[in-house]
């Protein structure tokens, strides 16, 4: 998340704040893929915990489905509908359900808005610059630490495309 307004004082301490204080920031990918959400730890200075308040507007999926292989994530619904897509199951959520994605869990999760209201949940997770999420479905694997994706499909051998037989290149 770029640098923006915080909840910083004049004495460098982080105050409590309103939620309505957090700017909105909103995301479409689409017809399909879209929300609009509230970084709250981020605007009140935390850099271990990601903790936002994100709303789903009907017919709108929240991202593509996916899961972490280091970090844990979790959602609590505030108020609406959605359902969670979970591996190969889906689970209708309402308002004061809670789920938790360990992490390691090879399942991907995503919400999908079936309602004809916005549904608003937190989303709390870990952020660890080192965290690997794959996507199962289309075969991304997103790699944090290098800012960058790549195709799973593209597996290698540990001892792919090395000279095994030949002598190392060291200048003597």
């Amino acid at each position: 998340m770029s640098e923006g307004p915080t909840s910083k004082n004049a004495d460098g301490i982080f105050e409590p704040f309103a939620s309505a204080d957090v700017p909105l920031e909103q995301w479409s990918e689409g017809t399909r893929y879209g929300s609009s959400y509230r970084y709250l730890s981020g605007y009140g200075g935390a850099t271990h915990v990601g903790v936002a308040l994100e709303e789903l507007a009907p017919g709108k999926e929240s991202t593509l489905n996916h899961f972490h292989m280091l970090e844990e994530e979790q959602a609590f619904i505030l108020e609406g509908e959605m359902t969670l897509r979970l591996g190969d199951r889906t689970y209708r959520m309402k308002a004061g359900d809670h789920v938790c994605f360990p992490a390691g869990q090879q399942a991907g999760h995503s919400f999908y808005n079936h309602g004809d209201a916005p549904c608003r949940f937190l989303i709390i997770g870990e952020k660890n610059p080192n965290e690997v999420v794959v996507y199962p479905e289309t075969g991304r694997v997103a790699v944090r630490l290098l800012g960058e994706g790549y195709a799973r499909a593209a597996k290698m051998d540990y001892w792919q495309g090395a000279d095994v037989a030949g002598k190392p290149d060291i200048a003597d």
